[in-house]
């Protein structure tokens, strides 16, 4: 069984400020030198711009995965065919209660392995960091090479599929869906998340963080075909129904 899955993540508030007051603000973190505020003074929002500046990467300043705190998880399970069987999904403030509910369902099968998309990069070091702050145990299966080992063909990461194992550029979820004609991110976008977050608007950010997953799903069928591992009728029948799933999550916010 194959689990494909997504995460929906916000920064960590309490952690960057943590970080902050043991290592306090400087000039170089502050336009206006001659007016350093104090922590309090802070916003959450100019704690974590500051957080991206200092340890963010790249020009967009994306915090790395110890800085950010679970509100979704959607997980689809799939069969050795392509079959999709069921869905589980989490979303809510509780963090621990989410990643208990995750490793719970990650027992369901001894054996499970992984499907993402950059997942390696970002999704499985989220779950290890934040299982690490609550004292959780992971479910076994995370741990063993089959899973840990970069070339293993129990855990797929499509970023490292399409890109040769960064051989070539990564490739974007939404430019994959451009390049076969279908359309992706029509529910919202990464940026969009801590705004919801704010809010409260939980189940928008699952479904956001579902239609990821079905995404990820259409990728890895066309991926699968194109490599001749699926025959054609299966393949245009599971591309047909997971279509029609993704239609179905996107027009709930229409």
């Amino acid at each position: 069984m194959y689990f494909i899955f997504d995460l929906e993540t916000v920064p960590d508030v309490a952690l960057i400020r943590s970080m902050l007051d043991q290592e306090p603000l400087t000039a170089d973190d502050w336009s206006n030198e001659e007016m350093i505020p104090t922590l309090e003074d802070l916003s959450d929002q100019d704690c974590i711009d500051i957080a991206a500046k200092r340890v963010g990467r790249g020009a967009s300043g994306f915090l790395p995965p110890m800085f950010h705190k679970i509100v979704s998880w959607v997980g689809l399970w799939v069969d050795a065919k392509g079959q999709p069987k069921q869905k589980e999904a989490w979303s809510g403030e509780d963090e621990k209660e989410g990643l208990i509910k995750l490793f719970q369902e990650l027992l369901t099968y001894k054996d499970f392995n992984l499907i993402h998309h950059n997942g390696r990069g970002f999704d499985l070091p989220v779950i290890e960091y934040r299982a690490l702050k609550f004292n959780l145990q992971m479910p076994p299966r995370l741990s063993h090479r089959e899973i840990k080992y970069r070339f293993s063909a129990n855990n797929v990461d499509l970023v490292d599929e399409f890109s040769n194992y960064g051989a070539s550029a990564w490739p974007k979820l939404k430019h994959l869906g451009m390049l076969i004609n279908i359309p992706f991110k029509q529910v919202s976008e990464g940026n969009v998340v801590y705004e919801q977050y704010l809010r409260g608007d939980f189940k928008d950010i699952e479904n956001y963080c579902y239609e990821d997953v079905v995404a990820t799903y259409i990728i890895w069928l066309h991926l699968e075909y194109t490599r001749s591992n699926i025959k054609e009728n299966e393949f245009e029948n599971l591309k047909s129904r997971a279509l029609n799933k993704l239609r179905e999550i996107q027009n709930l916010n229409k």
